[in-house]
């Protein structure tokens, strides 16, 4: 890994890695009950990821849920940051039991897709000494009302919330990176600048002149959904043809597979909630074009009800948020 600091992350300490092939959870927690309000139907209090929060939250004794509990209502639930700790207590620490680690695994294998899983594993590996060295928190009661585990840590954010905000994909802005920093396509999440400059290639003249962008990206943490008043940067979809809106498409697929099937589809309804594709916008952005390729390493998509923001320079900082306001 390349040790160039990046200015908006503090180091963290490496810590020791907590083996990672986990022995598989308990059945379902009955005493969850499903969501009353769900408008989307996807996920649910009793989707596998919710089931184990469930599960991990009753297995945790007074003493830790003092630590790492918290009201549905606390602010920390709603913070998005490129490197920070929800809780103190290290997930690798004897704070937590072998089984409670174990259900931590669970959690993250049911939040993300499969190749999402390794992809993230691979990530915490190369940017903290894996999985061990993130913290996680639980907000509200699973049992009994509106919840959401948060996992936290250098370039990661994770969520399952079983729906507790309505209208809200993943339950809140995700995060993810990486610091691979030798070459932009040594970064594990170049595939995805990869896939969304396939769009600005297929643009025309006109076209390509509206996407590509001079003036400074946006401050990378602004990503408040904006409504469908907002101000939005870049080429509308609308403005695309067929084919482009296709690739669109594919893009936004590619984005969201790295998660859960639930989340991804949850979000794309989301999007169609607020006018569909043809709402967006691509917006790329000349500043700090790694190797002077003219592959644009830094990118942001928006509308209505999306914001994804795209910093591939000096290393990966990503962040999505979905939500029809």
């Amino acid at each position: 890994m390349n040790s160039k600091k990046c200015p908006d992350c503090s180091s963290i300490s490496k810590r020791p890695i907590v083996r990672r092939d986990f022995l598989q959870a308990a059945a379902s927690l009955a005493a969850i009950p499903l969501a009353s309000r769900m408008v989307y139907g996807e996920p649910t209090r009793t989707s596998k990821a919710e089931t184990m929060v469930g599960e991990f939250h009753a297995s945790l004794s007074e003493q830790q849920r003092a630590e790492i509990c918290r009201p549905f209502s606390d602010p920390l639930r709603s913070k998005v940051h490129a490197n920070w700790h929800v809780t103190k207590p290290l997930i690798g620490s004897d704070f937590y039991t072998v089984s409670q680690r174990e259900m931590i695994d669970k959690i993250v294998r049911a939040v993300t897709s499969e190749e999402g899983y390794e992809r993230l594993q691979r990530q915490m590996d190369d940017d903290d000494g894996g999985q061990s060295a993130y913290s996680v928190a639980v907000f509200g009661n699973p049992a009994a009302g509106d919840f959401q585990w948060l996992l936290t840590g250098r370039h990661l954010t994770l969520r399952a919330d079983g729906d507790s905000l309505p209208k809200t994909a993943f339950g809140g802005g995700m995060v993810y990176g990486h610091s691979e920093e030798k070459s932009a396509a040594e970064n594990i999440f170049y595939y995805q600048t990869k896939k969304v400059n396939e769009v600005f290639a297929m643009l025309d003249k006109d076209q390509a002149k509206q996407a590509l962008l001079s003036s400074a990206a946006p401050k990378e943490t602004e990503i408040r959904i904006q409504g469908e008043k907002g101000n939005f940067a870049g080429l509308a979809v609308s403005a695309m043809n067929k084919e482009q809106k296709v690739l669109v498409k594919d893009c936004m697929k590619t984005l969201l597979a790295p998660y859960r099937k639930e989340d991804g589809d949850e979000a794309m309804k989301l999007i169609d909630a607020a006018g569909g594709i043809d709402q967006l916008r691509f917006a790329f952005y000349q500043q700090e074009d790694i190797g002077k390729d003219k592959v644009w390493d830094i990118w942001r998509i928006e509308g209505p009800s999306t914001v994804v923001h795209f910093r591939g320079a000096p290393h990966v900082h990503a962040y999505i948020n979905i939500a029809h306001v």
